[in-house]
């Protein structure tokens, strides 16, 4: 069961890091003349939400390793 777990938060993960990559790339290509502040607050919360995404990859590395090691020691 936790390596079904692991797996889904690598997985979850690196689908948020590719969306990190498109809302930086978005936000980049916006012109500077557009200064709306409730755009600049979305793109920030996206972003936010999107560095979860990279918690969740090293929660998953962490507990897959955790995983193969109780496995290596039975």
């Amino acid at each position: 069961m936790f390596m079904q777990i692991a797996i889904g938060a690598i997985g979850i993960g690196v689908v948020l890091m590719v969306g990190y990559l498109v809302i930086a790339q978005v936000r980049a290509a916006l012109p500077t003349t557009i200064n709306d502040s409730n755009l600049t607050a979305a793109l920030s919360s996206t972003q936010a939400t999107v560095f979860a995404g990279f918690g969740l990859i090293a929660v998953g590395i962490i507990v897959l390793a955790a995983f193969g090691l109780i496995n290596i020691f039975k």
